[in-house]
């Protein structure tokens, strides 16, 4: 993983242990990377040398997410808004590009939604919108009892569900970061951000129409977690906001790579200009 990503450290944001990567120019408009979920901020590495291009980068595990601590007031969509806007304070970004799939989707448009300037462009995907669109395994997490949400300590389940859901299978190393992003009731924590889409979706939907921040949604077209018609929406609700469908399942920035490294590069270039 070195060898494509710089190594992670760590800071502190509310008490809680926070795991990020920097890297990119040192000159231009940051970009800030949310890690997905069940993987991690190695999610990235096929796409992080073509971003690093663009300008300054800061790659997170969300709390609760990765490798990073859980912050209770953070797994939640509108929580984890919150700690978005916070993060950038700490780090004394006062404007960025934001690149969140899969659960950063809610999160940044919460964050965009509180804190517009903080924002240049977003780009979601792959992330619930509506209750009535996820897919049935992805209900089955949210409306399940907290016991079944026990995958085990090795968290080896996990692995699996990542092998089944991907087009290409991620190195023994980056796989192992998977699992131990998942291990000791990690995922069972992890769960309960997505365990508040019955609550947050709605108030999102509400107020949507008052984002003004360019948002590129990227869906991939064979997803059965979030399938597009959770992107078709957020076109339809989001004042400005392009979507994309690409030939893949889930995890769209892995086996997609080099389509979704190009059109996220496309949008920043052009500070989400739809035209």
């Amino acid at each position: 993983m070195a060898e494509v990503m710089p190594e992670p450290e760590t800071i502190d944001l509310d008490g809680f242990v926070l795991r990020i990567v920097r890297g990119g120019r040192t000159a231009g408009v940051p970009i800030l990377l949310t890690s997905p979920w069940p993987q991690s901020l190695y999610a990235f590495r096929k796409v992080w040398s073509q971003f690093a291009e663009l300008g300054p980068l800061i790659a997170v595990d969300l709390p609760g997410f990765g490798r990073s601590d859980a912050n209770p007031m953070a797994l939640s969509p509108a929580g984890m808004g919150a700690f978005i806007i916070r993060l950038l304070d700490r780090m004394g970004i006062g404007r960025c590009h934001a690149v969140g799939p899969d659960v950063g989707t809610a999160a940044l448009l919460f964050a965009a939604h509180d804190a517009p300037d903080l924002f240049a462009t977003i780009t979601i995907g792959s992330g619930g919108t509506d209750m009535g669109l996820v897919g049935e395994r992805l209900r089955g997490i949210i409306e399940a009892p907290v016991e079944a949400l026990d995958v085990g300590e090795d968290a080896g389940v996990v692995v699996e569900v990542i092998k089944a859901l991907g087009a290409t299978e991620p190195s023994a190393e980056v796989m192992e970061d998977y699992r131990l992003s998942s291990a000791d009731g990690r995922y069972r924590e992890a769960a309960e951000y997505v365990r508040a889409y019955p609550r947050d979706l709605p108030a999102l939907q509400s107020f949507a129409h008052e984002i003004e921040t360019p948002v590129l949604v990227i869906s991939g077209e064979n997803d059965p977690l979030v399938p597009p018609a959770n992107g078709e929406l957020l076109q339809r609700i989001l004042p400005h906001c392009r979507h994309v469908v690409v030939n893949a399942g889930h995890f769209v920035w892995e086996d997609a790579s080099t389509e979704y490294a190009n059109l996220v590069a496309n949008w920043i270039r052009s500070d989400g200009d739809l035209d």
